[in-house]
């Protein structure tokens, strides 16, 4: 998966294009971002597994919302959510 960082880019392009379809129009943006994030994390999901790593990827869920995460990564070990 990308950086941090260039992931969160690609949701701010994509919630700004669902800015500019509205003209512009304002107070959507917490819709826009969440509809984006959700596509973007979408097509990370589906490149992981067209690639074959879709084992080494799981969604954890703990307090507040789902982060994904790889296994054997910080946190992974001994979960019992």
């Amino acid at each position: 998966m990308k950086k941090k960082k260039e992931l969160h880019d690609e949701i701010a392009r994509a919630a700004y294009e669902f800015h500019k379809t509205r003209d512009g129009d304002h107070g959507h943006d917490l819709d826009d971002w969440f509809k984006a994030e959700k596509i973007v994390m979408e097509k990370h999901e589906r490149h992981a597994k067209e690639i074959g790593q879709e084992d080494d990827i799981i969604t954890k869920e703990g307090k507040g919302f789902p982060r994904t995460v790889k296994k054997g990564g910080h946190g992974y070990s001994g979960y019992r959510g």
